[in-house]
């Protein structure tokens, strides 16, 4: 079934509740286990379904926001989807309150039940209505951030499109497309401000409302950290700051002397090479081809589901006008077939976002065996794990793609690896100290951003931008409109995929892949550190093991020369 023959209907939410209410009942009535566990595996099924009808219009709406349809159903979602996760919560309590509990864990994944607990802990009548607000401000800023058409060199642009020019080797154009990109975003700054606002409110209530010291508490819960909590992340913050922050800035200073410049502005950040940073040869489709030889090479696996990627339509990777900015994966539900969206623009990036994402996308088709809609894709700091490893496990190939600039995209790409951990960090330190000061004005949450950025990430001149000078970098980054308390799990996720680059890159492990595909068949049924362990991985928590993985990852860019970059 090709992507665009799956059927999307608006579900009739009060036959819904009827439906789950009377087989939740039946499960709760159930004489023995058998018939629980039936009723159990109905209630997945309506779930899913569910699921799916909700994860379709999400897409489609991301996949051209002036669908006057599917931005009809995503305002729809923005209301109702609150009110179907209390539905769910229903089921949640019986399921934790079931006299066949014991049983049902061992044929049922124990984070089920941890899920179920979060679940009723972070909704209830009171916070319906804020719920529907965040949902709505989310929206408003993704159709924002989706409406950039800039002129530049004679053409409307997009975001993600004009973002290829920040890598032209000619400094004035880079500088000016920079300065067209920013643009945007002092034009509407005081939306930005607004939406922000909007948001920090409705989510500081909600905390209240629930019992939480803080949305700082309440965002741990909706992360579902299982495994560790946030003073372990403010030691992993610290030691980015110690250990990794170093190692960047002799990067940083090694690109300037290879670009000849006296000072490294901010426009000139993402140039890795005074001629270009590498580029995909070819078209998307082009891309497309050579990633399916990669995968059918990489192995049996990857190889066929890449197979039904493309025969089946699942994914849509041109940028345009109207369309969602940024990448990601969805799993659709019944189908039981993911999906992957992206913004290609020509440089490395897509090469970048295609491993990324068809990383996640073969992690939930491996575990489409789980029968739970929330278990299929795993907590996000083990999803990013799968996502990012693939961008490494993948580097043989890169040939394929670049040509003889393989071994300068492979450079730039493992320097980025660790460019951004400082940045992953930056923003969940952001994100803390502002929910932390739900009363802060606006002009105080970008003095904030600024102070750390400077911290977190030093390199950033903004001498010759007095917008960026005065902290409104984070505007551009989703994430903290969006998903919030999400991005330090990329950090944790970073470094476990730099021990799978080091695994098969550096020491040629044959168990490298074994272990990958371990994690991927599992979906959500572990937690993170259970996840890491199953993969023969170091805990990102583990100080000692990590500076040993930075020196690695430091000492094999230091022994690659400025002659060898520059040939």
């Amino acid at each position: 079934m090709l992507f665009s023959e799956i059927s999307y209907q608006r579900p009739d939410l009060t036959h819904y509740k009827e439906k789950l209410t009377q087989t939740t009942q039946q499960f709760v009535e159930a004489e023995d286990y058998s018939a629980a566990k039936a009723a159990l595996e109905k209630l997945n099924h309506l779930r899913g379904e569910m699921a799916k009808n909700m994860k379709l219009a999400y897409i489609r709406h991301s996949i051209d926001t002036k669908d006057p349809f599917y931005r009809d159903e995503n305002d729809f979602w923005d209301h109702h989807a609150p009110l179907v996760d209390q539905i769910h919560n229903h089921f949640y309590e019986s399921l934790l309150s079931s006299p066949f509990r014991k049983q049902l864990e061992t044929d049922f994944p124990a984070t089920l039940f941890l899920f179920a607990e979060d679940q009723l802990r972070l909704l209830d009548d009171s916070v319906i209505e804020l719920k529907q607000q965040e949902n709505e401000a989310i929206s408003q800023y993704s159709q924002l951030i989706a409406s950039a058409e800039l002129d530049f060199e004679g053409k409307k642009r997009t975001l993600s499109e004009l973002s290829a020019f920040f890598t032209v080797p000619d400094r004035k154009t880079r500088k000016t497309a920079q300065a067209v990109y920013e643009s945007f975003f002092v034009a509407h700054e005081q939306e930005f401000d607004d939406i922000y606002d909007q948001l920090v409110k409705v989510r500081h209530q909600q905390a209240q409302k629930l019992g939480f010291k803080n949305y700082v508490e309440y965002g741990d819960r909706l992360m579902n950290r299982w495994s560790y909590d946030r003073k372990q992340l403010h030691d992993f913050r610290r030691f980015i700051v110690e250990k990794v922050v170093p190692i960047n800035q002799k990067l940083y200073q090694r690109q300037k002397e290879r670009l000849g410049i006296d000072a490294l502005l901010h426009y000139d950040l993402p140039l890795v090479y005074p001629n270009g940073n590498p580029r995909p040869q070819g078209n998307r489709d082009t891309l497309v081809r050579s990633a399916q030889a990669m995968y059918h090479e990489l192995s049996n696996e990857t190889g066929s589901f890449f197979d039904l990627m493309i025969q089946q339509e699942l994914m849509d990777l041109a940028s345009r006008p109207g369309k969602q900015s940024g990448g990601y994966c969805e799993f659709i539900d019944e189908v039981q077939m993911p999906f992957i969206f992206a913004n290609f623009n020509g440089t490395s990036d897509d090469v970048d976002v295609l491993t990324h994402e068809t990383g996640h996308a073969f992690q939930s088709y491996l575990s489409r065996w789980i029968t739970e809609p929330e278990l299929v894709f795993p907590t996000s700091d083990t999803a990013e794990i799968h996502s990012m490893s693939m961008e490494f496990l993948t580097w043989p190939w890169m040939d394929k793609f670049f040509g003889s600039d393989s071994e300068k995209y492979k450079f730039a790409h493992l320097s980025s690896a660790l460019q951004f951990l400082p940045y992953g960090a930056l923003v969940d330190h952001f994100q803390e100290e502002v929910y932390l000061h739900p009363e802060w004005t606006v002009a105080d949450r970008k003095h904030c951003w600024r102070e750390l950025e400077q911290s977190y990430c030093p390199e950033r001149n903004y001498q010759e931008s007095e917008a960026l000078e005065r902290g409104i970098y984070w505007y551009r980054q989703g994430h903290i409109f969006e998903v919030p308390f999400y991005y330090i799990d990329y950090t944790l996720a970073q470094v476990c995929a730099l021990q799978f680059w080091q695994r098969k890159i550096v020491k040629d492990d044959p168990m490298t892949w074994d272990d990958y595909l371990a994690i991927c068949r599992i979906g959500g049924s572990k937690t993170f550190l259970e996840t890491v362990e199953l993969g023969n991985l170091a805990s990102p928590f583990d100080r000692e093991k990590m500076t040993d993985l930075l020196a690695a990852v430091d000492h094999y860019l230091a022994d690659i020369s400025e002659a060898e970059l520059l040939e």
